[in-house]
């Protein structure tokens, strides 16, 4: 290989026409060259362009924010600071196709651009709209520096068909894929909305019936894509979506983290995915299956019921660390409104070990929705009895002293409320109420008519006698052990 790529080969890795043995040569050259590697970044999109790309987004948020909060709808009078006091058109990026028509980016596809939603590692968001169907839509567009694998590339669109199989409520679907152009990208229905981390930053820790209304979406949208041998493996608040004025959770970017380690695979250092929601599996680089989504989905139950993820620290490793080999601290520790049933939950769902997780998303929606349901109406529904809080070995143990005491305590008690009224028994009957445990209760055949201070002082005899007796009891029970039911 030559000191630098000719950009023919370059454009023949960003159209995924190399050899296996080409890519990877490519890619190495790729990670060690910074002049090739600035040349691939110009055919894709230039650092300038993604500098005018954030800046646009920061336009898109001031106007929502002065349009109070509707996901990508500007204000009648939108604030474009600095020098950016002009129509987003001016931030048009070079690889959007040019348009002749005022008020849009450009064109990509069928598709006119509009403006930026949003952007993160994994791509960014613009507002389309599809002139077709007369509809706006959402356009993700493959990020550059994902681009540059082929295999990324091609998981991308393959896991973006995936996803275009699920129907569900709770999962945001995909209309189309197309890797048309310089990026490949796929395009969702726009819908008026913001995350999970969105909402998280803003309001801080959420209700508990909002916590469950939320998990338990997130759940069945997991559910619908686990049948179909999808697996997320990228659960965090920023893939969740709320949407506005329906109290609607929506799943987005199924599959995504896949293309992002396909894409990483060559490069030292880097941890495709959200540290501090993997499960244990994915971060120690095992294979992943649904029960991966359910550990993450605890961490998500986890953030917003203390407004913060599980593990932290200063490095991602330190996190991996800490999602492997610790335990989170107590969320009713963090939070005192936490029930109880509802750490258990998190606890199940978060287990080290999966094949201690509940079975499925199924199964975690069902528990869930049957939570909600005693929440909000606590006098006719209860809590699924597996995340009731079991029968410990000391509460058993009190169960069975108790019972004793109340066999033993009952014949002094007959004998001292028949004195006290002056009925007085037949010595047959008296006999038939006298213990067989050894504690002596002087019953005489003649009936006896005793002062208070007697009365008193018998009842104080029996009360030793039955306190012995007790702790003789416990004193067995307490070396044997009892398996919670």
């Amino acid at each position: 290989m030559n000191d630098h790529l000719d950009e023919q080969l370059i454009r023949s890795c960003l159209l995924g026409e190399l050899s296996d043995d080409q890519e990877s040569a490519t890619q190495r050259h790729l990670n060690q060259c910074d002049a090739c590697r600035a040349r691939f970044d110009q055919l894709v999109g230039s650092p300038e362009d993604w500098q005018r790309i954030s800046s646009a987004l920061r336009v898109e948020q001031q106007a929502i924010r002065s349009d109070g909060g509707h996901f990508g709808q500007r204000s009648a009078a939108p604030y474009f600071p600095g020098e950016y006091a002009q129509a987003p058109i001016d931030f048009a990026v070079s690889f959007l196709e040019p348009s002749d028509r005022d008020g849009v980016l450009g064109r990509l596809g069928d598709f006119e651009i509009h403006g930026v939603i949003g952007f993160g590692g994994m791509g960014i968001v613009l507002k389309g709209f599809q002139e077709e169907l007369n509809r706006p839509v959402a356009v993700k567009v493959m990020a550059p520096h994902l681009a540059t694998s082929a295999a990324a590339r091609k998981r991308f669109l393959r896991e973006a068909q995936a996803t275009a199989v699920i129907v569900h409520p709770n999962v945001m679907p995909i209309l189309s894929v197309s890797e048309k152009g310089t990026l490949p990208f796929l395009v969702m229905p726009f819908v008026a909305c913001h995350s999970l981390q969105q909402r998280l930053d803003s309001e801080g820790i959420l209700p508990i019936v909002e916590v469950l209304r939320i998990a338990l979406q997130v759940a069945d949208g997991l559910a619908a894509a686990h049948a179909h041998g999808l697996v997320h493996r990228d659960v965090k608040p920023a893939n969740i979506l709320l949407e506005r004025g329906v109290d609607r959770a929506l799943l987005t970017d199924f599959g995504l983290a896949r293309a992002v380690a396909d894409a990483t695979l060559t490069r030292s250092g880097v941890i495709a995915g959200t540290p501090q929601y993997m499960s244990p599996e994915q971060a120690r680089g095992d294979a992943v299956d649904a029960r991966s989504d359910l550990f993450s989905l605890g961490s998500v139950i986890y953030t917003m019921c203390v407004g913060h993820p599980p593990f932290r620290a200063e490095t991602s490793y330190g996190i991996l660390h800490k999602v492997t080999d610790s335990e989170p601290r107590s969320m009713r520790e963090l939070n005192g409104e936490v029930p109880a049933w509802l750490q258990r939950l998190v606890q199940k769902l978060m287990a080290k070990d999966r094949c201690e997780r509940c079975p499925n998303a199924s199964h975690v929606a069902l528990l869930l929705r049957q939570c909600l349901a005693q929440v909000q109406q606590p006098m006719s529904q209860t809590i699924p009895q597996e995340l009731q809080e079991p029968l410990s070995k000391r509460t058993f143990q009190f169960g069975v002293i108790g019972a004793i005491a109340a066999i033993l305590l009952i014949p002094p008690l007959v004998l001292w409320l028949s004195i006290k009224s002056g009925i007085y028994l037949p010595s047959s009957d008296q006999r038939a109420f006298r213990p067989t445990t050894g504690i002596h209760v002087p019953i005489n055949d003649e009936p006896k008519l005793m002062t208070r201070e007697e009365l008193r002082a018998e009842i104080d005899a029996l009360s030793s006698d039955v306190d012995r007796l007790l702790t003789t009891l416990a004193e067995p029970l307490s070396s044997q052990s009892y398996g919670n039911p």
